[in-house]
């Protein structure tokens, strides 16, 4: 199986930018769709951006569309999230994740992903 292992984060002030990054070992990397998730205390855990096996497909909460980006490169074994503009609620746990498919779509459940980082925080001063 794939691990990951989130690093990126950190403490900035609102409108600045953080990017985050996912290395995943394995050598099936490329057969899972790859979100980032986040969590904020007292909050359920939430989808904030996932691709598509190939990466040719994206998909983004209404929140952060425009700010973020995410992106892979499956000869590095890497995804990574680009956050720009960054507001104090997207103060949390930021998780990368993993979801075994056969297919290149993109997945939005949290039931679909099976493999989980440890989580790295990314806190937004005001």
């Amino acid at each position: 199986q794939v691990q990951l292992v989130e690093s990126g984060g950190g403490l900035v002030q609102a409108g600045g930018s953080l990017r985050l990054s996912c290395a995943a070992s394995g050598r099936t990397f490329s057969r899972y769709a790859m979100g980032w998730f986040r969590q904020a205390p007292g909050k359920e855990r939430e989808l904030v951006a996932t691709i598509t096996r190939s990466g040719g497909g994206t998909y983004y909460r209404d929140s952060v569309k425009g700010r973020f980006t995410i992106s892979r490169d499956n000869a590095k074994n890497t995804v990574a999230l680009q956050m720009n503009g960054l507001k104090p609620e997207d103060t949390a746990v930021y998780f990368c994740a993993a979801a075994s498919t056969i297919y290149d779509i993109v997945l939005t459940l949290l039931r679909d992903y099976d493999l989980w980082g440890q989580g790295t925080q990314v806190t937004v001063s005001s």
